[in-house]
């Protein structure tokens, strides 16, 4: 008989590390059914009869955001046989609140109490009898990051799921509350099971409105569970939810004066030694901006850039073409056969894989950061700078997560309670250069500038740059006005990552990127392969010598005005910046058709000066920067249509990032003309004015609160 067991805990308390340690490669991942919230489920090691259910981090039960309503409707309407709770034991206090409330759903519960090495490392001890004892439910001490517990942990869990044996219910609060909460109880004793009465009895008392909705029909109920929150309400002069919230840290409080010792007197750990430097007002942005340089320069400058430079001038130069090319000669395929496979397939999707190297590295690095309890460190750095322009600091989480995709970028924007910040975040998510621009940076970074240090590092900050300044400009806005959501978040304690979790990490994102190559790309090769080699001749479609009389060429021709004044208004350019659209590797991939980067010439030069013979560096660059700010690939666009939940807003999404991209590479363009020494022109006089007009609308005085359907709302809304 199949057993679900549920992971549920806090964000950052070690569930994702204890998911991958139960489970290993036994994964599977998709969307909860009806919402975009990521699910994850595995079968247990070594034993098919156990999955196990990853929910999404949270802090209670009581549901702000639709990951937490994900994780209680589970919980509660799809009961699982078991429900591990992980507790992060360096901050016990915070992390028993969900357990209190977990205790209440009469599901079978055993807190794993994590990280137990840090707390011992700290002269600090847990005493789990005691707790057990207390919460009525099995506790164990585990570290999943060293694996050790985790088997004692799952056979608590297993005989839990097998002997239903749920939490004793305990009546935590004081005596005025708890007698309010039996008169609830009474109200709904003959309409709500027994065994979950207590839960719904504290969810009524609170006034949840997705159980008053749920319970609508007891309307004698209703009316008595109002009557008995009101009187309370008064008792305490505090609203019910506030009061259950104290109750429950009170019980928290005494639970771990009996359970808890500490080491007397203060003691630095090595955590906060390395926080005093790391999250130092003054030294945090240059040691970011070191970080960043540093992962972005092992990727892109060195490391990274040893092997794709093997990959596209051996493997995709000199042995897979000729290779293939002989073995189709030998067969005598058509010619435009073989010109489909050599000019369309391994040109194009070979020059997109010939990146997968440097994107493999870039995401190992980053899984470092993220694993080893940096990047929370950077949310709460730059919640400092992004408040000033707009922006929470919970929006740079899902930033960072489009640095792999922007899809699950736009996605985690919906732990973002403020309105406002959601979609000012979903907006400019996708200006971070996720892993699908990667090829385009390298691209620019080695055929223009000689892999040039600065330039791969200096598409990250293009990013963050164009994040800060449209936060600036949209919070001024009618439709944005108005303070930003508050900002919270648990910091972890820093720990070496292990090994396995980084190269899942690596390796998850790695072939989500070329299982794209072998799909969306592939198509999309074979379309700018036929397209740009075929053409009319005598009213007939015939196959063109040049690619420049072909379907494509005649496309690109008609539109590569328009990007003329950014310095690259050839036809080439123009498709493959429309190509991009579909998905931005196929940037490189249309380049790698039309300018034939499978061959190498004679004297085995660089295969990218092919491509740096058609433009300038500063060209290059105004094409880089457009590329990467503007509209995301069509997979994005979905995102932002089923998160804004609106045309309107997405038309306006789409719209500004297309724009505020052509603007930024004009201007980066023809300024950069005048300094490199050319002579003053219109499109340089008309950049200088549209700098001028930006920097005003990042000084000018913020305008009234709007929604999108023109009614006033106050300023200081969240």
């Amino acid at each position: 008989m199949i057993r679900k067991i549920a992971l549920a805990g806090n964000p950052n308390s070690g569930k994702t590390t204890l998911f991958n340690a139960l489970t290993g490669a036994n994964q599977s991942v998709g969307n909860w059914p009806g919402v975009t919230v990521e699910k994850k489920e595995g079968v247990l090691r070594g034993n098919k009869e156990v999955r196990i259910i990853d929910l999404p981090g949270i802090y209670s039960l009581s549901p702000y955001s639709p990951e937490e309503r994900v994780a209680r409707n589970y919980l509660r309407d799809e009961a699982p046989d078991a429900i591990i709770n992980i507790i992060d034991g360096s901050n016990l206090e915070r992390n028993l609140y969900l357990t209190t409330q977990l205790a209440e759903l009469s599901i079978p519960v055993v807190a794993a109490i994590n990280m137990i090495d840090v707390v011992k490392k700290r002269g600090e001890s847990i005493d789990c009898a005691k707790l057990s004892k207390k919460l009525g439910l099995p506790v164990v001490e585990i570290s999943a990051l060293k694996g050790t517990g985790i088997d004692t942990l799952i056979k608590e869990a297993c005989a839990a799921a097998e002997e239903k044996t749920a939490p004793v219910s305990k009546r935590i609060f004081q005596g005025s509350v708890e007698k309010a909460l039996a008169e609830v109880e009474m109200a709904f004793a003959d309409t709500l099971p027994a065994d979950r009465i207590r839960w719904y009895s504290i969810k009524l008392f609170e006034g949840d409105p997705e159980v008053l909705d749920e319970l609508k029909d007891n309307t004698r109920g209703i009316e008595r569970a109002a009557a008995v929150r009101e009187r309370c309400e008064a008792e305490y002069d505090d609203d019910a939810e506030s009061i259950i919230t104290s109750e429950r840290y009170a019980y928290i409080t005494t639970l771990i004066k009996e359970s808890h010792k500490k080491q007397s007197g203060p003691r630095l750990t090595m955590t906060d030694k390395i926080d005093a430097i790391v999250t130092n007002r003054v030294l945090a942005l240059p040691i970011f901006a070191a970080v960043i340089f540093a992962v972005y320069y092992i990727s892109v400058t060195t490391v990274g850039a040893f092997v794709t430079d093997w990959t596209n001038d051996v493997l995709f130069g000199e042995i897979i073409p000729p290779a293939v090319e002989g073995f189709l000669a030998a067969l005598n395929v058509a010619g435009w056969l073989q010109s489909l496979i050599l000019d369309g397939i391994i040109a194009g999707v070979g020059a997109v894989l010939g990146f997968v190297p440097q994107m493999l590295v870039l995401f190992a690095l980053l899984a470092v950061l993220e694993y080893s309890g940096y990047m929370a460190r950077v949310a709460f750095i730059l919640d400092r700078i992004f408040r000033r322009f707009g922006l929470s600091g919970k929006s740079f989480i899902p930033m960072i997560v489009a640095t792999g995709c922007g899809v699950p970028g736009i996605m985690a924007s919906r732990t973002i309670e403020n309105e406002h910040d959601r979609r000012m975040t979903i907006m400019t998510a996708t200006f971070m250069p996720c892993g699908a621009k990667l090829p385009i940076i390298a691209l620019i970074a080695g055929a223009f500038f000689n892999g040039t240090w600065w330039v791969a590092p200096s598409a990250y900050f293009v990013g963050i740059g164009s994040i800060i300044i449209s936060g600036l400009i949209l919070k001024k806005t009618a439709l944005f006005a108005g303070e930003s959501a508050p900002f919270v978040m648990e910091l972890p304690d820093y720990h070496m990552p292990s090994l396995f979790n980084v190269i899942s990490s690596m390796w998850e994102r790695g072939w989500s990127f070329i299982k794209k190559a072998g799909t969306v790309i592939l198509l999309s090769t074979i379309f700018v392969w036929f397209t740009s080699s075929f053409g009319y001749a005598d009213g007939h479609i015939v196959m063109v010598e040049d690619l420049s009389d072909g379907f494509l060429a005649s496309i690109g021709r008609s539109i590569a005005w328009i990007f003329a004044p950014l310095g690259w208004g050839t036809w080439q350019s123009a498709v493959a910046a429309f190509t991009g659209l579909v998905a931005k590797e196929n940037v490189v991939g249309t380049f790698g058709i039309l300018f034939g980067f499978a061959e190498v010439s004679e004297e085995g030069e660089e295969i990218w000066r092919q491509l740096a013979a058609h433009y300038t560096p500063l060209a290059a660059y105004s094409f880089m920067v457009f590329n990467l700010l503007c509209a995301p690939c069509f997979a994005a666009m979905g995102a932002i249509k089923r998160e804004m939940n609106s045309a309107k807003w997405t038309c306006i999404a789409i719209g500004y990032q297309t724009g505020f991209a052509y603007a930024m590479a004009f201007i980066v363009y023809q300024l950069g003309l005048v300094a490199e020494g050319r002579s003053v022109t219109v499109w340089s006089i008309i950049a200088a004015a549209l700098l001028l007009f930006g920097i005003y609308l990042l000084v000018r005085p913020a305008k009234k609160n709007y929604s999108i359907d023109g009614k006033v709302r106050p300023a200081s809304a969240n």
